[in-house]
């Protein structure tokens, strides 16, 4: 819920409008890689999103057609939204009105055909981690496998034939209720085909997650969908070039990254971090991030020299997708709710293997040498001096 006390502009793409065609055309390209074709978007969907101020974007990576094999199209959503009630509702209620949200969007992108669409981080609650307060909100936590969430979007798998990758708070209530920070992919069938627990978690800011849950320990798991082997980077996680590259290691074609970050911590860094990943690691990913400023009932601090306050910050939105061969799609907007379609040919991960040799080249061998030194107690650092 926004405070009201920052203007904030509505994305760069509002900003690129300004300049004349030719010239948004330029930057366009230097900005984002070669142009991707719009899709069409049925009118029902426009209808649902002007009423409801959504921010609705479609978009196609097209890959040269290959003489052996045939075309593997699939379509991914990647949803943004502010949390629909303040964060002092009770609980039930906050969930209730997340959970309607959510039916909303997954409709919305079955009408666009989507077969796997992603949430953004801990998408069932307020991101009330800077507060360092266990109640209200670890009555957020639920289970990956049987919580209520789960239930409720397994008929929704079901219903429209998708996958959806659905980031919680879990607790885990065979061993000891532990927390984690998760994100639980249930397939078109309606299975819980696994989780993964966040592997990095933030220590910088307001972003005092450790308080609630530590490092995760599901390694990186890549899950075999009817429609792609997908793998998810949780939010902090795409700050290590190593995490990214052991999900393409184990063969991901496409890594969603539910995130919450907020402008003044990371807004540079948010359109080069996930599209590095898709260049280096030849495959698809896609940056999800909420939207709005999250008020909570009580001031915090953080050790960081400024003085109380009651929220995190404006949370950026700007989701986007960045394919293998370094272009990508505009971001959705910072300040609106928003549903980014991207229809992607899966070949085009081979193709620019082939193209680039970044596999090729990588020198695994001479890097697990090296960081098995690194890992040692009495490791030097290789320096040389006169």
């Amino acid at each position: 819920m926004s405070d009201g006390k920052t203007k904030e502009i509505e994305s760069i793409e509002k900003c690129l409008e300004k300049l004349s065609l030719d010239d948004r055309k330029e930057v366009k390209r230097i900005l984002y890689g070669k142009e991707l074709r719009c899709l069409d978007i049925p009118a029902s969907c426009l209808q649902i999103a002007t009423k409801s101020n959504i921010d609705l974007a479609g978009y196609t990576f097209e890959c040269p057609v290959e003489q052996l094999r045939q075309a593997r199209i699939v379509r991914i959503g990647l949803v943004q939204f502010h949390i629909p009630l303040p964060t002092n509702a009770p609980v039930p209620e906050q969930r209730s009105a997340l959970h309607g949200l959510a039916e909303k969007f997954i409709k919305m992108a079955a009408d666009m055909k989507v077969n796997i669409i992603c949430f953004q981080e801990a998408w069932t609650m307020p991101f009330a981690f800077c507060t360092r307060e266990r109640q209200p909100w670890l009555e957020f936590a639920e289970s990956a496998e049987t919580g209520a969430t789960t239930t409720f979007l397994q008929q929704l798998a079901i219903e429209h034939n998708m996958v959806i990758v659905s980031p919680i708070l879990e607790r885990d209530e065979d061993h000891g209720d532990t927390i984690w920070n998760t994100s639980v992919v249930i397939d078109n069938h309606g299975e819980v085909l696994g989780k993964h627990r966040k592997n990095h978690i933030p220590r910088v800011g307001d972003f005092n997650e450790s308080t609630y849950y530590m490092e995760g320990n599901t390694g990186h798991p890549v899950f075999q969908t009817e429609f792609g082997k997908i793998a998810i980077n949780i939010c902090y996680g795409r700050h290590h070039p190593q995490n990214w590259m052991m999900f393409g290691i184990n063969g991901a074609e496409i890594v969603f990254n539910p995130s919450a970050t907020v402008g003044a911590l990371s807004e540079p860094l948010w359109g080069i971090e996930a599209r590095n990943a898709a260049i280096a690691n030849s495959y698809y990913t896609c940056a999800i991030n909420r939207v709005g400023t999250e008020v909570f009932p009580n001031e915090f601090t953080s050790g960081d020299t400024k003085s109380a306050h009651k929220d995190f910050g404006h949370f950026y939105g700007s989701s986007y997708v960045a394919g293998p061969d370094g272009s990508r799609t505009p971001g959705l907007s910072r300040v609106k709710d928003g549903l980014l379609v991207a229809e992607l040919d899966l070949n085009l991960c081979r193709q620019i293997k082939d193209h680039w040799g970044f596999r090729m080249t990588q020198r695994l061998d001479l890097y697990a040498s090296s960081l098995a030194k690194a890992c040692c107690d009495d490791f030097k650092p290789q320096i040389i001096k006169k």
